[in-house]
């Protein structure tokens, strides 16, 4: 097991004249398979540590085998039997919204980036969001048909959450890739994600089935017997979502990846525009689901619209969440509807739940 020192890189560690010698450092905590210690010597800057790995990487030095410098200083690695993969984040200032703590799409952006963590620790590419090699050379990339997100408790500024990911298959068609998040400090599961992607042409974008030739790609690295991140029966994530009919609206443009591709998580940050002010300033975001329908193109005009979701009892409150970690409350839950401006065509269909936010 590799020790880390607060103020080292994986070459060794970076020492001021002040420095404390190693042996009067204290053991702090394991995160991912990385023992870490807390260092008496005197602080020295993010920047000087990284100023100084990079020097020693030009040197020639190697680090953990053949690594660049970006997952030597990772807070995350495979687990033992190589079928997923931890990852540990902080919480920072500009991550966080009016109530100092993470934001949903904060939460999908980090399920996104320790989803390419783990892609990366596999060998897989990083310039097309996981493409196996034979995906490369055909030109296919991986793009997102459904996702669902449970949040229990939100993650303040500061605080270290560290995320579990795994993918597995998922049809003919595409995979699954699942989440499991906690709060480091506690132990405690604060969130729960799910997803499907589908596999694409980059050039057509036409989608494709995933050929035997990817499947052993990327399925040896998947647990053999399915592992759900939302095993319970009639869970949330399976839900159909209703196309919603006629709201309010309002617009957006759109924003692209590295793909020319719209990302999932801009969908989201649309998705909550068209949200009432009044449920903003008095809930939280629970639950979302996803489906995704149609690309959008550069300089397309996308209407996001909402609206309550009526429950079985014709109340549009009162929904009682199925989770086995939200106890009895009442909660507002939405659908919503993305459309492209001009020809009404559907993007995106969604459903959110919401919390009352705790006083």
């Amino acid at each position: 097991m590799a020790a880390m020192l607060w103020c080292s890189t994986s070459q060794g560690p970076i020492r001021s004249p002040e420095a404390t010698p190693a042996a009067q450092c204290g053991p702090l905590r394991n995160w991912a398979g990385v023992r870490t210690v807390r260092c008496a010597c005197k602080a020295i800057s993010g920047l000087e540590v990284a100023v100084a790995a990079t020097a020693a990487a030009a040197s020639g030095e190697k680090g953990a085998g053949e690594k660049g410098l970006a997952e030597r200083l990772r807070l995350g690695s495979l687990l033992p039997d190589g079928l997923s993969y931890k990852e540990c984040f902080i919480i920072r200032c500009y991550e966080v919204g009016i109530n100092k703590t993470a934001t949903v799409e904060t939460i999908a952006n980090l399920l996104q980036e320790v989803g390419g963590s783990h892609a990366q620790s596999l060998g897989f590419s990083t310039d097309g969001f996981a493409t196996t090699p034979t995906m490369r050379k055909l030109g296919l990339i991986w793009v997102t048909s459904r996702m669902h997100i449970e949040i229990y408790k939100y993650p303040a500024w500061g605080e270290v959450i560290e995320i579990e990911t795994w993918c597995q298959s998922d049809g003919r068609m595409g995979t699954r890739r699942d989440w499991i998040l906690w709060d480091l400090a506690t132990g405690e599961v604060i969130g729960r994600a799910t997803s499907k992607w589908v596999m694409m042409n980059e050039k057509t974008r036409k989608l494709q089935r995933v050929s035997d030739e990817v499947r052993e790609e990327v399925f040896v690295h998947c647990p053999r017997t399915p592992r759900l991140a939302f095993p319970e029966e009639n869970n949330g994530s399976l839900k159909k979502i209703p196309k919603l009919d006629d709201p309010a609206q309002y617009s957006r443009r759109a924003d692209l990846d590295m793909n020319q591709h719209v990302n999932n998580v801009t969908y989201i940050g649309w998705v909550l525009e068209s949200i009432p002010q009044e449920i903003i300033d008095t809930h939280e975001l629970q639950t979302i689901t996803l489906d995704y329908r149609r690309e959008c193109q550069h300089d397309d005009v996308v209407d996001s619209l909402s609206s309550p979701e009526v429950s079985e009892n014709g109340s549009t409150n009162g929904v009682v969440s199925s989770s086995p970690y939200v106890h009895d409350q009442e909660l507002q839950q939405f659908l919503h509807f993305l459309r492209l401006s001009g020809s009404g065509l559907e993007i995106n269909r969604g459903c959110t739940v919401w919390r009352k936010l705790a006083r």
